[in-house]
């Protein structure tokens, strides 16, 4: 029996996923002489770039747990086939060819590009506020168990002699980042999130979310050590001031970001700290003048907003204990899973005007 079908006429119009091929395809088509870069020549068949961004989104959109299977939902599946534009006919690469090939994104700060063009564009729809913003952080669990934390000098802790999965005794054994390392993500370090809470191996992850729809306008990856959150909130604001059009009015931030550092890093940029006070600290900079404002208890409200995306991100991401390994890497896949929850919003605001914002004051 012979049957001609295409993917698409199995897609049906009213299907979700239309509207965010729609916004990926036209940030694809201005980031194609970037493509054209990254083809190779010589060794291993290439995949386009533009194919290997969609099938990440799809990963995370539809929270596939590992590439590998990936690759096998991509030979049957009729509707990820329409997505990268493949037809019934086309192979689909071989998962060891998919992994290598991503390094080509890190090679070419390819999801950076991407991540920042997909933010461009809801600029241009009037989709993301110049004026109001929200910074925060949190951590993503590293691709390693504490099994694997042990002294850099490589004398290994007492096991209980099984070859496959010893049990290791910490028993009595101080152990920190300066005299341990795991042996299986040398850049993943100890961290405990609060008092009486597990210590973890771990990255962190640091977003900054403009207040109109939610979106987020900047994310990093760092070491879970080294890096305080507010460091890392002040380098989010500073590459916001060098690409936006005008600077921010406001930032909001929890108790977290309650310092010195952060409050004159904002007083000396014009932007007025809309951040949670700690009962009996005093910080320079923010007082009653501010906290008494409306604009003050709007940001406060608004603010909570950006766990919605932490939540997005590990739940259906999967970025609550990401399988990639070292900084890198998992910024890689932080900004491609940020990248997906942009796109759904976007996709959910395509075609409906911009909703005013509430103005905000010092």
């Amino acid at each position: 029996m012979l049957c001609l079908l295409s993917p698409e006429s199995r897609v049906p119009q009213h299907h979700p996923l239309r509207r965010v091929k729609v916004l990926v395809d036209g940030v694809l088509r201005d980031l194609s002489p970037l493509f054209d870069e990254m083809y190779a020549e010589l060794g291993r068949p290439s995949i386009p770039p533009e194919r290997l961004l969609k099938a990440k989104l799809l990963q995370a959109l539809y929270t596939i747990r590992s590439e590998a299977l990936l690759v096998e939902a991509l030979d049957y599946n009729l509707l990820f086939r329409w997505f990268l534009d493949l037809n019934l006919l086309d192979p689909v690469w071989d998962n060891s060819t998919f992994s290598q090939n991503q390094n080509r994104l890190l090679q070419h700060r390819t999801a950076e590009l991407f991540f920042a063009r997909i933010v461009g564009l809801a600029r241009e729809h009037g989709w993301v506020s110049e004026a109001h913003f929200t910074v925060d952080g949190t951590l993503i669990d590293a691709w390693a168990s504490l099994k694997s934390f042990q002294p850099k000098t490589g004398i290994k802790p007492p096991t209980d002699g099984d070859a496959s999965n010893p049990s290791v005794d910490f028993h009595g054994e101080r152990r920190s980042n300066a005299t341990h390392e795991s042996t299986t993500d040398a850049e993943a370090r100890l961290l405990r999130k609060g008092k009486g809470k597990e210590a973890k191996l771990c990255f962190g992850l640091h977003a900054l979310m403009e207040n109109r729809h939610g979106l987020c306008v900047q994310a990093q990856v760092t070491s879970a050590t080294g890096v305080t959150e507010t460091t890392a909130a002040t380098e989010l604001l500073a590459r916001q001031l060098d690409q936006a059009e005008r600077p921010p009015q406001t930032v909001g931030a929890d108790k977290g970001y309650h310092n010195a550092e952060l409050v004159s890093f904002c007083r000396e940029h014009g932007i007025a700290p809309h951040v949670a006070q700690i009962k009996d600290r005093q910080v320079k900079g923010l007082d009653g003048r501010t906290t008494r404002t409306l604009g003050y208890q709007t940001s406060q409200k608004v603010r909570k907003r950006i766990e919605e995306i932490f939540g997005w991100c590990k739940e259906i991401g999967g970025l609550r204990r990401t399988r990639k390994r070292g900084v890198d890497r998992v910024g890689l896949s932080a900004l491609l899973i940020l990248s997906s929850y942009n796109l759904v919003r976007m996709a959910k605001l395509l075609g409906s005007p911009p909703r005013p914002t509430a103005l905000a004051t010092a």
